[in-house]
């Protein structure tokens, strides 16, 4: 009889304890920007990362389902949480590998990072995010000139999101086209590193609400 009990006060603890996890993960879910932390934006190649790349190499975008001009883009959306009438400073962290892009009619903030505007460019690859409120859009990739030459980004930026916002998260290779990872290069701590990604990305990182 006491070993029966034993086992049950056992089983119980273990389910309040799993209990607990859920209620702590439920938590850790709800916080503002929760639903944003850890996004990539990712354009795969269509063909395998050969041996010895060439140097500058374009390749097909693993995205494209029909005509390359119009399917070789993505759309996530995103609700950022929080407390309605609040309004957050939001900080963010981008790293990734990625080709340039131009934009114009905008802000220009740092190297990369690029308020409002719109693309200058027909054919380079579009890494954008859009907040519902306060309405405003961003660009994570821009560059003075294109051409056939890919980097590292690893960078962060605050942004202003009020609570029950929706983020869109919009990437756009225009033309089905891509300048390939002829470099190899990685992002330290980042998926797939050690190994270089065979294609394109950036991910999101929520460093910080206040």
């Amino acid at each position: 009889m006491k070993r029966f009990f034993a086992v049950t006060a056992l089983a119980v603890v273990g389910i309040v304890s799993q209990l607990g996890l859920q209620s702590i993960q439920a938590a850790e879910g709800d916080k503002p920007g929760a639903a944003l932390h850890g996004f990539r934006f990712e354009f795969p190649c269509k063909d395998p990362m050969p041996e010895n790349p060439k140097e500058g190499a374009d390749g097909p975008s693993g995205l494209v389902t029909g005509d390359p001009k119009t399917t070789d883009n993505f759309t996530v959306k995103k609700e950022f949480g929080g407390e309605k009438g609040k309004r957050y400073q939001v900080t963010l962290r981008f790293r990734g590998v990625v080709e340039p892009m131009m934009y114009k009619g905008g802000k220009q903030v740092g190297e990369y990072f690029y308020i409002g505007g719109e693309k200058n460019n027909g054919t380079y690859n579009i890494y954008q995010i859009s907040v519902s409120s306060p309405e405003s859009h961003y660009f994570l990739n821009r560059q003075d000139k294109v051409g056939h030459k890919i980097f590292t980004i690893d960078y962060t930026q605050t942004i202003e999101i009020d609570g029950g916002a929706t983020i869109t998260l919009h990437g756009d290779g225009q033309n089905g086209r891509m300048i390939t990872n002829f470099k190899k290069l990685v992002v330290p701590d980042v998926a797939p590193a050690p190994k270089p990604f065979n294609g394109q990305f950036i991910q999101v990182d929520v460093v910080e609400v206040k």
